[in-house]
């Protein structure tokens, strides 16, 4: 089996995807890669052996990444609070001996 030799060009491009998706093995698996290689190639580029001044930080994607996520997540619990919260009320008024086992 004969082995492939890839651009830097290409890797920074497959890594840059997988950094801002947070899945590496979807990245791999959409460019007919192996998730370890993309995952060394990951691994070798926040060491700098790349030397790609121009691309983000990888701590800029993650804490973006992170904060972005966070917020959803936030956005996602108020919603379901507010949604307990409303079907109480309903319960209360509808079935006010259902109240006690709710408890």
């Amino acid at each position: 089996m004969k082995r492939t030799k890839y651009s830097k060009e290409f890797k920074i491009q497959v890594i840059k995807e997988a950094l801002e998706t947070g899945k590496p093995s979807v990245v791999a698996r959409r460019y007919d890669l192996n998730a370890n290689m993309v995952s060394r190639w990951i691994r070798e580029y926040r060491d700098g052996k790349y030397g790609d001044t121009n691309a983000m930080t990888v701590p800029d994607l993650d804490s973006k990444q992170l904060s972005n996520e966070n917020d959803q997540l936030k956005k996602l619990l108020g919603e379901k609070d507010l949604e307990i919260a409303i079907l109480r009320d309903l319960v209360k008024k509808q079935n006010p001996h259902l109240l006690k086992k709710l408890k």
